[in-house]
């Protein structure tokens, strides 16, 4: 359904280290960067970062990245942890929100809630 996501950030260089380092289990890079913006994806920019005039980042939002495996969401949070960032829920099946739903969060440096979710049986 969406093409891409912006967030406003106070410093491109911190959350661009952070996503970096979170999203590269899930093979998401920096595949471009233009002034004060950053964009992140496989195949093409996905996820912008801009850093806010002054220094002011969005209103804490929530993006969910898909994962192909319940490893990939694991290896995504412990690299989140590693890169900084704040646990905010464990890797682990959310049965409320279904029954193959497998979900870890993190906060990045910022406060945005970063989610990886894999929804095949485990």
């Amino acid at each position: 359904m969406f093409d891409h996501v912006g967030l406003t950030v106070s410093d491109l260089d911190r959350s661009s280290a952070f996503y970096a380092a979170a999203l590269a289990p899930l093979g998401v890079t920096e595949l471009v960067r233009h002034g004060k913006f950053a964009g992140f994806g496989r195949d093409r920019p996905q996820l912008w970062l801009g850093e806010g005039e002054p220094a002011q980042p969005s209103p804490r939002m929530h993006v969910a990245f898909s994962a192909v495996t319940r490893l990939e969401v694991d290896a995504f949070w412990r690299a989140a942890i590693g890169a900084g960032g704040v646990d905010h829920g464990a890797p682990g099946v959310r049965a409320d929100y279904h029954p193959d739903y497998y979900g870890a969060f993190v906060l990045d440096p910022d406060g945005h809630n970063v989610e990886a979710v894999c929804h095949r049986p485990g």
